[in-house]
């Protein structure tokens, strides 16, 4: 039997968080955590580890890179995987996103019926 993953969407708009929470949740069967910015990213992960975290770029305060960057001191990328979910899509801008040890790239506005398959195909997860 297989468990449903878990992830956790780091947003600090709330109305993302709620349409990714029922895509990934609803669409994609995925259990799903949310936290709204950087700071409560890490004290869930110390909290219980998730399968992935889907990491907002641009947040005041603690922002996605930031986040990623205190995640490595404790969680290799092979233990917990990021996925970073951008506005954010100009080239250079993906490039020095990528260079950070996160897994993929999402973009916003996402299709919320796309979501959950998008983020398992980056993981190459088999979608539930």
């Amino acid at each position: 039997m297989n468990r449903r993953r878990t992830v956790l969407l780091v947003d600090d708009e709330e109305a993302i968080r709620i349409i990714a929470e029922l895509s990934l949740g609803r669409v994609g069967g995925f259990n799903v955590r949310l936290a709204s910015n950087g700071q409560e990213a890490l004290e869930e992960v110390a909290r219980k580890r998730p399968d992935v975290v889907l990491l907002d770029v641009m947040m005041p305060k603690l922002d996605g890179p930031k986040t990623l960057a205190a995640l490595r001191q404790t969680h290799p990328a092979e233990e917990l995987p990021v996925v970073f979910l951008t506005a954010a899509l100009q080239p250079e801008q993906v490039q020095s996103l990528m260079e950070l040890d996160a897994q993929g790239l999402l973009g916003k506005p996402f299709e919320p019926m796309q979501l959950a398959s998008d983020l398992s195909a980056i993981l190459g997860w088999r979608a539930i």
